[in-house]
Protein backbone atom coordinates (compact mmCIF):
# COMPACT_ATOMS: atom_id res chain seq x y z
CA UNK A 1 0.00 0.00 0.00
CA UNK A 2 2.91 2.30 1.28
CA UNK A 3 4.86 1.93 -2.19
CA UNK A 4 2.00 1.72 -4.39
CA UNK A 5 0.30 5.02 -3.47
CA UNK A 6 3.87 6.47 -3.41
CA UNK A 7 4.58 5.84 -7.03
CA UNK A 8 1.18 6.62 -8.13
CA UNK A 9 1.37 10.42 -6.55
CA UNK A 10 5.29 10.55 -7.37
CA UNK A 11 4.76 9.80 -11.06
CA UNK A 12 1.86 12.16 -10.97
CA UNK A 13 4.52 14.74 -9.26
CA UNK A 14 1.97 15.51 -6.23
CA UNK A 15 4.76 14.44 -3.84
CA UNK A 16 5.46 18.26 -3.21
CA UNK A 17 2.30 19.91 -2.82
CA UNK A 18 2.49 21.05 0.31
CA UNK A 19 4.83 23.97 0.46
CA UNK A 20 5.81 22.47 4.45
CA UNK A 21 7.01 19.54 2.72
CA UNK A 22 9.40 21.46 0.61
CA UNK A 23 10.47 23.41 3.58
CA UNK A 24 11.32 20.05 5.51
CA UNK A 25 13.45 19.24 2.70
CA UNK A 26 15.18 22.28 1.90
CA UNK A 27 15.81 23.12 5.49
CA UNK A 28 17.64 18.63 5.81
CA UNK A 29 19.22 19.84 2.70
CA UNK A 30 20.80 23.52 3.89
CA UNK A 31 22.60 21.30 6.84
CA UNK A 32 24.92 20.33 4.20
CA UNK A 33 24.54 22.49 1.09
CA UNK A 34 24.89 25.84 2.20
CA UNK A 35 27.04 28.89 2.16
CA UNK A 36 27.57 27.86 5.85
CA UNK A 37 26.54 24.71 6.32
CA UNK A 38 25.68 23.11 9.61
CA UNK A 39 22.98 22.40 12.13
CA UNK A 40 22.25 25.96 12.86
CA UNK A 41 20.44 25.48 9.45
CA UNK A 42 17.62 23.69 11.32
CA UNK A 43 16.37 26.77 12.43
CA UNK A 44 13.85 27.44 15.77
CA UNK A 45 10.08 26.46 14.93
CA UNK A 46 10.01 23.22 13.65
CA UNK A 47 11.69 20.72 15.45
CA UNK A 48 14.70 18.99 14.39
CA UNK A 49 14.18 15.39 14.57
CA UNK A 50 12.42 14.86 10.96
CA UNK A 51 15.00 17.17 9.09
CA UNK A 52 17.68 14.97 11.26
CA UNK A 53 16.12 11.58 9.26
CA UNK A 54 16.17 12.98 6.20
CA UNK A 55 19.80 14.00 6.24
CA UNK A 56 21.18 11.01 5.01
CA UNK A 57 18.99 10.61 1.95
CA UNK A 58 19.27 14.08 0.85
CA UNK A 59 23.34 13.59 0.35
CA UNK A 60 21.80 12.86 -3.11
CA UNK A 61 20.78 15.44 -5.60
CA UNK A 62 18.03 13.31 -7.13
CA UNK A 63 16.33 12.31 -3.83
CA UNK A 64 16.92 15.91 -2.90
CA UNK A 65 15.17 17.56 -6.39
CA UNK A 66 12.71 15.06 -6.70
CA UNK A 67 11.75 14.95 -2.98
CA UNK A 68 11.94 11.29 -2.20
CA UNK A 69 14.61 11.62 0.41
CA UNK A 70 11.77 13.02 2.43
CA UNK A 71 9.30 10.79 1.60
CA UNK A 72 11.03 7.74 3.06
CA UNK A 73 10.48 8.38 6.14
CA UNK A 74 7.46 8.99 6.23
CA UNK A 75 6.54 5.38 4.38
CA UNK A 76 8.49 3.89 6.90
CA UNK A 77 6.79 5.62 9.45
CA UNK A 78 3.44 4.78 8.03
CA UNK A 79 4.60 1.00 8.41
CA UNK A 80 5.53 1.42 12.15
CA UNK A 81 2.03 2.91 12.61
CA UNK A 82 0.03 0.10 11.34
CA UNK A 83 1.90 -2.35 13.38
CA UNK A 84 1.89 -0.58 16.35
CA UNK A 85 -2.06 -0.33 16.10
CA UNK A 86 -2.38 -4.15 15.54
CA UNK A 87 0.21 -4.65 18.61
CA UNK A 88 -1.75 -2.27 20.65
CA UNK A 89 -4.81 -3.50 19.84
CA UNK A 90 -4.30 -6.93 19.78
CA UNK A 91 -2.86 -6.21 23.82
CA UNK A 92 -6.44 -4.45 24.56
CA UNK A 93 -8.24 -7.88 23.47
CA UNK A 94 -6.30 -10.32 24.87
CA UNK A 95 -6.44 -7.90 28.09
CA UNK A 96 -10.14 -8.18 27.78
CA UNK A 97 -10.43 -12.03 27.82
CA UNK A 98 -10.46 -12.65 24.14
CA UNK A 99 -9.04 -15.56 22.42
CA UNK A 100 -5.97 -15.03 20.64
CA UNK A 101 -7.64 -15.61 17.08
CA UNK A 102 -10.14 -13.27 17.91
CA UNK A 103 -7.55 -10.63 19.48
CA UNK A 104 -6.04 -11.01 16.06
CA UNK A 105 -8.73 -10.38 14.50
CA UNK A 106 -10.05 -7.44 16.37
CA UNK A 107 -6.63 -6.29 15.69
CA UNK A 108 -6.51 -6.57 12.23
CA UNK A 109 -9.39 -4.68 11.41
CA UNK A 110 -8.07 -2.00 13.85
CA UNK A 111 -5.20 -1.45 11.44
CA UNK A 112 -6.99 -1.89 8.08
CA UNK A 113 -8.86 1.00 9.72
CA UNK A 114 -5.58 3.20 10.57
CA UNK A 115 -3.66 2.10 7.60
CA UNK A 116 -6.29 2.20 4.62
CA UNK A 117 -7.50 6.04 5.44
CA UNK A 118 -6.71 7.62 2.52
CA UNK A 119 -5.08 10.88 3.84
CA UNK A 120 -2.85 8.90 5.34
CA UNK A 121 -2.19 7.41 2.68
CA UNK A 122 -1.32 10.48 0.94
CA UNK A 123 0.51 12.07 3.68
CA UNK A 124 2.81 9.01 3.90
CA UNK A 125 4.31 9.90 0.29
CA UNK A 126 5.53 13.64 1.32
CA UNK A 127 7.91 14.97 3.94
CA UNK A 128 5.26 16.32 6.44
CA UNK A 129 5.70 15.21 9.69
CA UNK A 130 2.24 14.22 10.93
CA UNK A 131 2.72 10.63 10.25
CA UNK A 132 5.98 10.21 11.88
CA UNK A 133 4.38 11.80 14.81
CA UNK A 134 1.76 9.30 14.85
CA UNK A 135 3.69 6.37 14.40
CA UNK A 136 6.26 7.45 17.92
CA UNK A 137 2.68 8.34 19.16
CA UNK A 138 1.44 5.29 18.78
CA UNK A 139 4.25 3.31 19.77
CA UNK A 140 4.41 5.35 22.92
CA UNK A 141 0.93 4.44 23.67
CA UNK A 142 1.69 0.84 23.06
CA UNK A 143 4.53 0.68 25.63
CA UNK A 144 2.62 2.60 28.27
CA UNK A 145 -0.22 0.26 27.81
CA UNK A 146 2.08 -2.79 28.35
CA UNK A 147 3.96 -1.05 31.37
CA UNK A 148 0.38 -0.58 32.85
CA UNK A 149 -0.37 -3.96 32.11
CA UNK A 150 2.87 -5.15 34.10
CA UNK A 151 1.70 -2.79 37.12
CA UNK A 152 -1.36 -4.21 37.04
CA UNK A 153 -0.80 -7.61 38.74
CA UNK A 154 0.16 -8.68 41.99
CA UNK A 155 3.10 -7.37 43.93
CA UNK A 156 5.00 -10.64 43.73
CA UNK A 157 4.02 -10.82 39.59
CA UNK A 158 5.65 -7.17 39.55
CA UNK A 159 9.05 -8.37 41.53
CA UNK A 160 9.80 -10.66 39.03
CA UNK A 161 9.19 -9.11 36.16
CA UNK A 162 11.25 -5.42 37.17
CA UNK A 163 13.22 -5.79 34.44
CA UNK A 164 10.84 -5.82 31.76
CA UNK A 165 8.81 -3.24 33.32
CA UNK A 166 11.45 -1.15 33.25
CA UNK A 167 12.47 -1.90 29.74
CA UNK A 168 8.70 -0.88 28.39
CA UNK A 169 8.93 2.16 30.28
CA UNK A 170 12.06 2.67 28.97
CA UNK A 171 10.94 2.20 25.23
CA UNK A 172 7.46 4.36 25.89
CA UNK A 173 10.42 6.87 27.40
CA UNK A 174 12.38 6.74 23.85
CA UNK A 175 9.00 7.33 21.56
CA UNK A 176 7.82 9.93 23.89
CA UNK A 177 11.26 11.60 23.35
CA UNK A 178 11.07 11.63 20.06
CA UNK A 179 7.58 12.64 19.53
CA UNK A 180 8.85 15.74 21.33
CA UNK A 181 11.21 16.23 18.76
CA UNK A 182 8.79 15.94 15.89
CA UNK A 183 5.58 17.96 17.18
CA UNK A 184 4.60 20.28 19.78
CA UNK A 185 1.88 17.87 20.01
CA UNK A 186 4.67 15.79 21.69
CA UNK A 187 4.97 18.26 24.23
CA UNK A 188 1.51 17.89 25.52
CA UNK A 189 1.82 14.11 25.64
CA UNK A 190 4.85 13.59 27.72
CA UNK A 191 2.77 16.01 30.21
CA UNK A 192 0.26 13.50 30.51
CA UNK A 193 2.31 10.65 30.40
CA UNK A 194 4.43 11.98 32.74
CA UNK A 195 1.68 13.20 35.10
CA UNK A 196 0.47 9.73 35.26
CA UNK A 197 3.69 8.47 36.08
CA UNK A 198 4.27 11.08 38.71
CA UNK A 199 0.61 10.09 40.69
CA UNK A 200 2.17 6.26 40.31
CA UNK A 201 5.36 7.27 41.84
CA UNK A 202 3.66 9.23 44.82
CA UNK A 203 1.58 6.67 45.73
CA UNK A 204 3.97 4.02 45.79
CA UNK A 205 7.38 5.76 46.51
CA UNK A 206 8.35 2.85 49.18
CA UNK A 207 9.11 1.15 46.33
CA UNK A 208 12.75 1.68 45.20
CA UNK A 209 12.68 -0.55 42.06
CA UNK A 210 9.63 1.32 40.65
CA UNK A 211 11.50 4.46 42.06
CA UNK A 212 14.18 4.14 40.11
CA UNK A 213 12.51 3.25 36.84
CA UNK A 214 10.30 5.92 37.52
CA UNK A 215 12.59 8.79 37.68
CA UNK A 216 14.45 7.65 34.80
CA UNK A 217 11.37 7.78 32.65
CA UNK A 218 10.71 11.42 34.02
CA UNK A 219 14.30 12.59 32.88
CA UNK A 220 14.09 10.83 29.50
CA UNK A 221 10.93 12.74 28.56
CA UNK A 222 12.42 15.91 29.89
CA UNK A 223 15.40 16.11 28.23
CA UNK A 224 14.16 16.63 24.77
CA UNK A 225 11.90 19.78 25.47
CA UNK A 226 14.99 21.10 27.56
CA UNK A 227 17.10 19.92 24.57
CA UNK A 228 15.37 22.45 22.53
CA UNK A 229 15.00 25.54 24.61
CA UNK A 230 18.24 25.07 24.99
CA UNK A 231 19.36 25.37 22.02
CA UNK A 232 16.94 28.40 21.25
CA UNK A 233 18.57 30.03 24.12
CA UNK A 234 22.03 29.33 22.60
CA UNK A 235 21.59 30.03 19.30
CA UNK A 236 18.67 32.89 19.18
CA UNK A 237 19.60 34.00 22.86
CA UNK A 238 15.72 33.72 23.68
CA UNK A 239 14.69 29.92 24.96
CA UNK A 240 11.14 30.47 23.76
CA UNK A 241 11.95 31.81 20.10
CA UNK A 242 10.01 29.02 18.46
CA UNK A 243 6.81 30.05 20.22
CA UNK A 244 7.59 34.30 20.38
CA UNK A 245 9.79 34.51 17.80
CA UNK A 246 9.53 36.30 14.38
CA UNK A 247 8.72 32.81 12.48
CA UNK A 248 6.25 31.61 15.56
CA UNK A 249 2.57 30.94 14.94
CA UNK A 250 1.60 33.76 17.34
CA UNK A 251 3.55 35.72 14.88
CA UNK A 252 2.29 35.27 11.98
CA UNK A 253 -1.15 35.50 12.86
CA UNK A 254 -0.50 39.18 14.05
CA UNK A 255 1.02 40.04 11.12
CA UNK A 256 -2.00 38.63 8.90
CA UNK A 257 -4.92 39.49 10.72
CA UNK A 258 -7.79 41.55 9.79
CA UNK A 259 -8.41 44.59 12.26
CA UNK A 260 -11.94 43.67 13.89
CA UNK A 261 -11.67 40.42 12.79
CA UNK A 262 -11.24 37.28 14.57
CA UNK A 263 -7.84 36.57 13.74
CA UNK A 264 -8.91 32.96 13.18
CA UNK A 265 -12.01 30.48 13.74
CA UNK A 266 -12.02 29.44 17.62
CA UNK A 267 -9.33 32.12 19.10
CA UNK A 268 -9.92 32.72 22.39
CA UNK A 269 -13.13 30.01 22.33
CA UNK A 270 -11.87 26.31 23.09
CA UNK A 271 -15.24 25.18 22.47
CA UNK A 272 -15.37 26.15 19.02
CA UNK A 273 -11.82 25.51 18.42
CA UNK A 274 -12.54 21.94 19.86
CA UNK A 275 -15.54 21.62 17.46
CA UNK A 276 -13.38 22.90 14.44
CA UNK A 277 -10.75 20.15 15.30
CA UNK A 278 -13.43 17.33 15.68
CA UNK A 279 -14.78 18.29 12.16
CA UNK A 280 -11.78 18.23 10.73
CA UNK A 281 -11.06 14.22 12.21
CA UNK A 282 -14.78 13.55 10.42
CA UNK A 283 -13.68 14.80 7.32
CA UNK A 284 -10.71 12.71 7.56
CA UNK A 285 -12.57 9.74 7.73
CA UNK A 286 -15.67 10.62 5.64
CA UNK A 287 -17.06 13.08 2.90
CA UNK A 288 -20.32 15.11 4.10
CA UNK A 289 -21.44 14.38 7.80
CA UNK A 290 -20.67 10.51 7.22
CA UNK A 291 -18.07 10.97 9.76
CA UNK A 292 -20.02 11.86 13.09
CA UNK A 293 -19.95 7.98 12.71
CA UNK A 294 -16.73 7.95 14.24
CA UNK A 295 -17.21 10.00 16.99
CA UNK A 296 -20.12 7.96 18.15
CA UNK A 297 -17.64 5.06 17.59
CA UNK A 298 -15.11 6.68 19.18
CA UNK A 299 -17.52 7.04 22.61
CA UNK A 300 -18.46 4.10 22.92
CA UNK A 301 -15.22 2.84 23.00
CA UNK A 302 -14.55 4.99 25.68
CA UNK A 303 -17.16 3.93 27.92
CA UNK A 304 -15.93 0.47 27.12
CA UNK A 305 -12.73 1.39 28.17
CA UNK A 306 -14.20 2.96 31.52
CA UNK A 307 -15.98 -0.85 32.25
CA UNK A 308 -13.37 -3.08 31.44
CA UNK A 309 -9.84 -2.62 30.88
CA UNK A 310 -6.64 -2.60 32.83
CA UNK A 311 -4.55 -0.36 30.56
CA UNK A 312 -7.19 1.65 30.19
CA UNK A 313 -4.93 4.74 31.30
CA UNK A 314 -2.94 4.25 27.89
CA UNK A 315 -5.90 4.15 25.85
CA UNK A 316 -7.22 7.49 27.19
CA UNK A 317 -4.33 8.99 25.60
CA UNK A 318 -5.43 8.59 22.19
CA UNK A 319 -8.31 11.38 23.32
CA UNK A 320 -5.18 13.57 24.22
CA UNK A 321 -4.97 15.11 20.61
CA UNK A 322 -8.15 17.06 20.88
CA UNK A 323 -7.41 18.72 24.29
CA UNK A 324 -3.81 19.86 22.40
CA UNK A 325 -5.38 21.16 19.78
CA UNK A 326 -8.63 22.98 21.62
CA UNK A 327 -5.81 25.07 23.26
CA UNK A 328 -3.68 25.74 20.40
CA UNK A 329 -6.47 26.83 17.94
CA UNK A 330 -7.79 29.01 20.87
CA UNK A 331 -4.53 30.42 22.32
CA UNK A 332 -1.58 29.28 20.39
CA UNK A 333 -1.88 31.23 17.27
CA UNK A 334 -2.81 28.04 15.23
CA UNK A 335 -5.63 28.66 12.65
CA UNK A 336 -7.49 25.38 11.05
CA UNK A 337 -10.16 26.55 8.13
CA UNK A 338 -12.81 24.36 6.53
CA UNK A 339 -14.38 24.39 3.43
CA UNK A 340 -18.08 23.39 5.67
CA UNK A 341 -17.62 26.16 7.86
CA UNK A 342 -16.59 29.74 7.89
CA UNK A 343 -14.24 30.88 5.97
CA UNK A 344 -14.87 28.20 3.88
CA UNK A 345 -11.57 27.58 2.98
CA UNK A 346 -9.09 24.96 3.22
CA UNK A 347 -6.05 25.18 5.62
CA UNK A 348 -4.63 22.82 8.08
CA UNK A 349 -7.02 19.53 7.84
CA UNK A 350 -4.54 17.38 8.53
CA UNK A 351 -4.57 17.63 12.18
CA UNK A 352 -7.85 16.01 12.11
CA UNK A 353 -5.81 12.94 11.54
CA UNK A 354 -4.23 12.68 15.11
CA UNK A 355 -7.58 11.04 16.10
CA UNK A 356 -6.79 8.34 13.60
CA UNK A 357 -5.13 5.93 16.42
CA UNK A 358 -8.68 6.84 18.21
CA UNK A 359 -11.42 5.66 15.70
CA UNK A 360 -9.40 2.67 14.71
CA UNK A 361 -8.73 1.28 17.97
CA UNK A 362 -12.34 1.89 19.49
CA UNK A 363 -14.02 0.16 16.03
CA UNK A 364 -12.09 -3.34 17.35
CA UNK A 365 -13.29 -2.12 20.94
CA UNK A 366 -17.05 -1.47 19.79
CA UNK A 367 -17.20 -4.93 17.46
CA UNK A 368 -15.39 -6.94 20.24
CA UNK A 369 -18.26 -5.73 22.69
CA UNK A 370 -20.90 -6.98 20.10
CA UNK A 371 -19.88 -10.09 19.09
CA UNK A 372 -19.51 -11.23 22.45
CA UNK A 373 -21.83 -13.40 24.34
CA UNK A 374 -21.90 -14.38 28.16
CA UNK A 375 -21.12 -17.63 29.50
CA UNK A 376 -22.72 -19.86 31.74
CA UNK A 377 -21.55 -20.03 35.40
CA UNK A 378 -18.63 -22.44 35.86
CA UNK A 379 -17.98 -22.76 32.75
CA UNK A 380 -14.26 -22.77 31.28
CA UNK A 381 -11.84 -21.90 28.61
CA UNK A 382 -8.79 -24.07 28.62
CA UNK A 383 -9.57 -25.57 31.31
CA UNK A 384 -9.54 -22.41 33.60
CA UNK A 385 -12.67 -21.92 35.51
CA UNK A 386 -14.96 -19.16 35.27
CA UNK A 387 -15.60 -17.64 38.79
CA UNK A 388 -18.07 -15.40 37.73
CA UNK A 389 -20.03 -14.78 34.48
CA UNK A 390 -17.06 -14.12 31.52
CA UNK A 391 -17.47 -12.41 28.27
CA UNK A 392 -16.96 -15.56 25.45
CA UNK A 393 -16.16 -14.04 21.96
CA UNK A 394 -18.44 -15.66 19.49
CA UNK A 395 -16.56 -15.94 16.47
CA UNK A 396 -19.13 -16.22 13.69
CA UNK A 397 -20.66 -13.12 15.21
CA UNK A 398 -17.39 -11.33 15.50
CA UNK A 399 -16.87 -12.10 12.16
CA UNK A 400 -20.17 -10.34 11.29
CA UNK A 401 -19.69 -7.44 12.97
CA UNK A 402 -16.06 -7.41 11.81
CA UNK A 403 -17.28 -7.54 8.09
CA UNK A 404 -19.44 -4.70 8.76
CA UNK A 405 -17.17 -2.44 10.22
CA UNK A 406 -14.86 -3.02 6.88
CA UNK A 407 -18.35 -1.97 4.93
CA UNK A 408 -18.79 1.32 6.68
CA UNK A 409 -14.63 2.32 6.61
CA UNK A 410 -14.37 0.98 3.16
CA UNK A 411 -17.79 2.62 2.05
CA UNK A 412 -16.62 5.81 3.98
CA UNK A 413 -13.02 5.51 2.81
CA UNK A 414 -14.22 5.09 -1.04
CA UNK A 415 -16.74 8.63 -0.78
CA UNK A 416 -13.19 10.22 0.74
CA UNK A 417 -11.25 8.56 -2.78
CA UNK A 418 -13.98 9.85 -4.88
CA UNK A 419 -13.92 13.56 -4.07
CA UNK A 420 -10.04 13.03 -3.73
CA UNK A 421 -8.50 12.71 -0.12
CA UNK A 422 -8.61 16.36 1.74
CA UNK A 423 -5.38 16.43 2.48
CA UNK A 424 -4.49 16.37 -1.18
CA UNK A 425 -7.13 19.41 -2.03
CA UNK A 426 -5.77 20.91 0.53
CA UNK A 427 -2.28 21.27 -0.58
CA UNK A 428 -2.94 21.21 -4.12
CA UNK A 429 -5.20 24.31 -3.20
CA UNK A 430 -2.93 26.11 -1.49
CA UNK A 431 -0.37 25.76 -3.72
CA UNK A 432 -1.38 25.63 -7.37
CA UNK A 433 -0.72 29.99 -7.96
CA UNK A 434 2.50 29.14 -5.58
CA UNK A 435 4.11 26.51 -8.06
CA UNK A 436 3.22 27.96 -10.72
CA UNK A 437 5.16 31.00 -9.66
CA UNK A 438 8.12 28.48 -8.74
CA UNK A 439 8.06 27.07 -11.99
CA UNK A 440 8.34 29.99 -13.93
CA UNK A 441 10.74 31.62 -11.42
CA UNK A 442 12.44 28.44 -12.16
CA UNK A 443 12.75 27.86 -15.56
CA UNK A 444 14.37 31.09 -15.85
CA UNK A 445 17.22 30.34 -13.51
CA UNK A 446 17.97 27.81 -15.56
CA UNK A 447 18.89 29.90 -18.86
CA UNK A 448 21.30 31.80 -16.75
CA UNK A 449 24.75 31.02 -16.79
CA UNK A 450 25.87 27.69 -15.09
CA UNK A 451 27.88 28.55 -11.77
CA UNK A 452 25.91 31.72 -10.83
CA UNK A 453 25.70 32.75 -7.36
CA UNK A 454 22.36 34.36 -5.97
CA UNK A 455 20.47 36.25 -3.47
CA UNK A 456 16.52 35.04 -2.35
CA UNK A 457 14.38 35.08 0.58
CA UNK A 458 13.94 31.28 0.82
CA UNK A 459 11.49 31.49 3.31
CA UNK A 460 8.68 31.34 0.74
CA UNK A 461 10.07 29.98 -2.60
CA UNK A 462 12.40 27.70 -1.68
CA UNK A 463 11.22 25.44 -4.72
CA UNK A 464 13.02 27.50 -6.73
CA UNK A 465 16.24 26.48 -6.60
CA UNK A 466 15.16 22.84 -5.44
CA UNK A 467 13.22 22.47 -9.31
CA UNK A 468 15.89 24.31 -11.34
CA UNK A 469 18.67 21.86 -9.56
CA UNK A 470 21.36 25.01 -8.15
CA UNK A 471 22.68 23.94 -5.15
CA UNK A 472 21.71 25.94 -2.24
CA UNK A 473 25.60 26.24 -1.21
CA UNK A 474 25.17 29.07 -4.49
CA UNK A 475 22.49 31.46 -3.02
CA UNK A 476 22.99 33.56 0.15
CA UNK A 477 19.74 33.55 1.63
CA UNK A 478 18.23 34.57 5.30
CA UNK A 479 19.85 31.39 6.81
CA UNK A 480 23.91 32.99 6.23
CA UNK A 481 24.36 34.67 9.59
CA UNK A 482 24.82 34.40 12.59
CA UNK A 483 21.29 34.61 14.48
CA UNK A 484 22.20 35.16 18.04
CA UNK A 485 23.46 38.24 16.81
CA UNK A 486 20.44 40.63 17.80
CA UNK A 487 18.99 43.26 16.14
CA UNK A 488 21.32 41.58 13.00
CA UNK A 489 24.09 40.52 12.09
CA UNK A 490 26.38 43.26 10.48
CA UNK A 491 28.84 41.01 9.61
CA UNK A 492 27.03 38.51 8.68
CA UNK A 493 26.86 36.79 4.79
CA UNK A 494 23.23 37.59 4.60
CA UNK A 495 23.47 41.59 5.49
CA UNK A 496 26.49 41.98 3.55
CA UNK A 497 25.42 40.86 0.65
CA UNK A 498 21.58 42.66 1.80
CA UNK A 499 24.08 45.97 1.45
CA UNK A 500 25.98 45.31 -1.85
CA UNK A 501 24.76 42.63 -3.86
CA UNK A 502 27.31 43.05 -6.45
CA UNK A 503 30.08 42.59 -4.51
CA UNK A 504 28.72 38.84 -3.39
CA UNK A 505 26.27 37.62 -6.32
CA UNK A 506 25.06 37.43 -10.07
CA UNK A 507 21.98 37.78 -9.67
CA UNK A 508 19.26 39.21 -7.62
CA UNK A 509 15.81 37.39 -7.13
CA UNK A 510 13.50 39.50 -5.02
CA UNK A 511 9.60 38.98 -4.55
CA UNK A 512 7.32 42.23 -3.62
CA UNK A 513 7.55 42.98 -0.12
CA UNK A 514 10.18 40.29 1.07
CA UNK A 515 13.17 40.98 2.38
CA UNK A 516 15.53 41.23 -0.31
CA UNK A 517 12.74 43.78 -1.86
CA UNK A 518 12.88 46.17 0.62
CA UNK A 519 16.46 45.89 1.70
CA UNK A 520 18.50 46.09 -1.92
CA UNK A 521 19.37 48.92 -3.35
CA UNK A 522 17.62 48.25 -6.69
CA UNK A 523 18.97 51.43 -8.87
CA UNK A 524 22.47 49.48 -8.92
CA UNK A 525 20.49 46.34 -10.36
CA UNK A 526 19.83 45.79 -13.50
CA UNK A 527 16.12 44.24 -14.47
CA UNK A 528 16.71 40.68 -15.93
CA UNK A 529 13.00 39.70 -15.96
CA UNK A 530 9.84 40.39 -14.39
CA UNK A 531 7.43 37.24 -13.61
CA UNK A 532 3.55 37.65 -12.55
CA UNK A 533 1.18 35.22 -11.67
CA UNK A 534 -2.42 35.78 -10.48
CA UNK A 535 -2.48 35.95 -6.19
CA UNK A 536 1.03 35.34 -5.65
CA UNK A 537 3.62 38.52 -5.34
CA UNK A 538 5.71 39.96 -8.26
CA UNK A 539 8.60 38.65 -8.82
CA UNK A 540 11.78 40.01 -10.12
CA UNK A 541 14.86 38.75 -11.53
CA UNK A 542 18.21 41.04 -11.37
CA UNK A 543 21.48 41.06 -12.56
CA UNK A 544 24.13 42.31 -9.78
CA UNK A 545 26.68 43.22 -11.95
CA UNK A 546 26.80 44.83 -15.21
CA UNK A 547 27.80 43.30 -18.42
CA UNK A 548 26.85 40.41 -17.40
CA UNK A 549 26.17 37.24 -20.06
CA UNK A 550 22.36 36.78 -18.90
CA UNK A 551 21.87 33.67 -21.06
CA UNK A 552 23.68 30.74 -20.82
Amino acid sequence: MSLLSFFYYFQRGEILLYGDAVAHINIARRVLDSQTPGLLQLGTVWLPLPHLLMIPLLFSDWMWRSGVGGSIPSMIAYVLGVVGIFRFTRGLLEDDGCKRAVARAGAGLAAVVYGANPNLIYLQTTAMTEVLYLALFIWAVVFFAEFLVEESRGPSVRLTGSETRSHTLYRCALCVAGAELTRYDGWFLAVVVGATVVWMLVRRWSDRAFRRVAVKFLVGIVAAPMFWLGYNGAVYGNPLEFANGPYSAKAIEQRTASPGYPAHPGAGSVVTAGSYFLKSAELNMAEGNWGRIWIVVALAGLVLVRIKLRSRGAVLLLWVPIVFYALSIAYGGVPLFLPAWWPYTWYNLRYGLQLLPLFAVSAALVVSALSARSAPEGASEKGRPASSRKRWPDTKLQMLAVGAVVVVAGLNYFSVWRAQPLCFKEAWVNSRTKLALESSVAQTVTTLPRNSQYLMYLGDHVGVFQQAGVPLRRVINEGNHRPWKKPSDSEGLWERALADPARHVDFVIAYDGDAVDQAVEKSSLTLVTEIHILGQPRARIYAARSGLNQSR
